[in-house]
């Protein structure tokens, strides 16, 4: 069973952190958070890659203590596992750096692209009658604006982060439940002056240094446990 959080450091991880930004290690990472241990071989279908290319990119996982070996069904071909259920870390060192800034930016970037694969893959399971509609009267997307300091917002994460580890606990067993991608974003942003150009009013033009990041990294990668001030949660990485 995976451990249930691993916090990055922008300074003794530098590698893993880079290692971890390629699109189909993300892809990879996810899909064994998700789904449970698999093979290079599984992995290549799930993802329309070649073996040669999961068992790269699995063995780099491993090496920076993302992956390991899981227990082997025959003697054929490795299993792999994640060893962490989230990853996560500290918003004020790696905004210490122009790396660890870039980091975060491109995360970000890639759960915005998950967000987008997951709405679809829920609307299709509806009409494809993969999920009743007692999952419709409940399921959805906001985008609320209130005002908070700083503070409050640390306090609605943790209380966001804490009910939601209280429910998935309660739940685990529980053969009604499905897994649900759950989305949280709160991105302070402050007042223009009057005439001011406002770049949430032109679309696009917040895609940050290099445009728009390209998709592949989108999956769950765990229950959500409370966090304190200044950690960000990677909250969804996989393939849906």
């Amino acid at each position: 069973m995976a451990d249930d959080n691993r916090v990055l450091d922008p300074e003794q991880d530098a590698a893993a952190l880079k290692a971890l930004t390629h699109p189909l290690r993300i892809t990879l990472l996810g899909l064994l958070r998700a789904d449970g241990p698999a093979t290079a071989s599984e992995l290549a279908v799930k993802t329309g890659e070649s073996s040669a290319s999961t068992s790269y990119h699995l063995r780099v996982l491993a090496k920076y203590g993302f992956v390991a070996e899981a227990e082997h069904r025959d003697g054929r071909e490795r299993r792999w596992r994640p060893v962490h259920a989230v990853t996560s870390w500290n918003n004020e060192e790696m905004d210490a750096s122009p790396a660890g800034r870039a980091f975060m930016s491109r995360m970000a970037r890639r759960q915005i692209d998950h967000l987008s694969r997951s709405l679809a893959r829920y609307e299709r399971d509806l009409d494809d009658g993969r999920l009743g509609p007692e999952w419709r009267r409940h399921a959805g997307i906001t985008d609320l604006i209130p005002r908070l300091t700083a503070d409050s917002l640390t306090e609605l994460w943790q209380a966001f982060e804490g009910k939601l580890a209280e429910l998935a606990e309660r739940d685990a067993e529980d053969p009604r439940a499905e897994q649900v991608v759950v989305f949280a974003a709160t991105l302070p942003v402050a007042a223009r002056a009057p005439g001011e150009h406002d770049p949430l009013a032109a679309p696009g033009e917040a895609d940050g240094p290099g445009g728009p990041e390209e998709p592949g990294a989108d999956g769950p990668d765990g229950p959500g446990v409370p966090h304190g001030p200044g950690v960000h949660r990677n909250v969804s990485w996989g393939a849906s």
